[in-house]
This record gives structure tokens, sequence and C-alpha cells, in this order.
């Protein structure tokens, strides 16, 4: 067996390191009990949702680790309006 070290920098990294091995050893086992003719089939079958939720679940990580970012810093300034600091006044659209 060939051993690596892996290192995440963040949660989210390590999230999906430990994910991505997860599913590589649920991919390697589903392929070696699949029986002649049925191992693409098997393998995929667990394949596309189990890398729908890895996706989901970085995604959510990401999104929650940015909110958590944003609130430390404080609060984002508002957006200002179109037109309200320029000083022009939106003109009235033509009428027929």
């Amino acid at each position: 067996m060939n051993k690596r070290t892996f290192r995440a920098e963040t949660p989210l990294q390590a999230l999906l390191v430990e994910q991505a091995l997860l599913l590589a050893k649920q991919l390697e086992a589903a392929a070696d009990a699949a029986p002649d003719g049925q191992v693409l089939a098997r393998v995929e079958a667990l394949a596309v949702p189990a890398g729908r939720e890895l996706t989901r679940q970085a995604v959510e990580a990401a999104l929650q680790a940015q909110a958590q970012a944003a609130e430390k810093k404080g609060r984002r300034a508002a957006p200002v309006r179109a037109g309200a600091s320029s000083g022009t006044r939106a003109t009235p659209g033509a009428t027929s």
C-alpha cells in the first residue's frame, strides 16, 4: 500500500480530502464486489449520488466559512443606489 500525507490548510480542505478518500474506498470496494459485466454500473450508481453529496457539502462549508469570516469583519457597507451619489436624476421614458 502506497501511503501519502495530505495537509489541509482549512476546514473545507480537510472535509473534502476526508470525504474524497472515503468515496475512493467505497468505489474500490464496489468495483471489487461487482460481478463481471456489472462493474461500471455498480460503481457509477455509487459515484454519481456520492459526488453530488460531496459537492453539496463543499458548497455548504465554503458558504458557511465565508459567512463566518464576514461576521468577524463586521457588517458590510450597504450598496449605494444608482444615481444617489452622482446627483443625477432619472429621466422619464418617452411617451407616445
